[in-house]
């Protein structure tokens, strides 16, 4: 268990470190990242909750991408994918579905962007482009998490 956390970390950091540096990440990682997160949940709870959960924080990231994506196209009057909204940011959203039960999901996915919102907020005089590396920011975010779970006076992530 200790293993697959540090694994996390590491596949974590990976994300943003390509993420900030090259304003892409290599495509492999998340679904790493993905089944490492659904290994830590399958050890605490039985399939068919995992499968309950998983499908319900499907349903959510894909509400939200098509909110997005219908904002996107018909008021800002843009194309979607890799210009307002990257396809790592895309396929980070569902990696970090398959890893937490639904309410710890909506807690840290709702963190993450506050988190990465912020960051934008505090760096904009510092960013050369004008774009986020949201998937790297929530890389980090997931990152810090994880290691916060090492401290004995944190709750658990997988409490349902």
């Amino acid at each position: 268990m200790i293993l697959i956390k540090f694994l996390v970390i590491l596949v974590c950091a990976l994300i943003a470190f390509q993420d900030f540096k090259e304003r892409a990440v290599s495509w492999v990682l998340f679904p790493i990242i993905g089944l490492l997160l659904a290994f830590l949940f399958l050890n605490v709870t039985s399939f068919e909750q995992y499968s309950l959960f998983v499908m319900t924080n499907v349903l959510l990231v894909s509400g939200i991408l098509l909110i997005l994506f219908l904002y996107t196209k018909h008021i800002a009057r843009m194309k979607f994918l890799n210009v307002s909204f990257g396809l790592g940011d895309l396929l980070f959203f569902y990696a970090f579905a398959l890893g937490f039960p639904t309410l710890t999901f909506i807690v840290l996915f709702v963190g993450a962007i506050l988190f990465s919102l912020v960051f934008f907020l505090f760096s904009k005089k510092e960013r050369k482009k004008g774009t986020i590396p949201l998937a790297g920011l929530m890389g980090f975010f997931l990152m810090v998490v994880v290691l916060a779970s090492f401290f004995p006076q944190t709750p658990s992530l997988y409490i349902v």
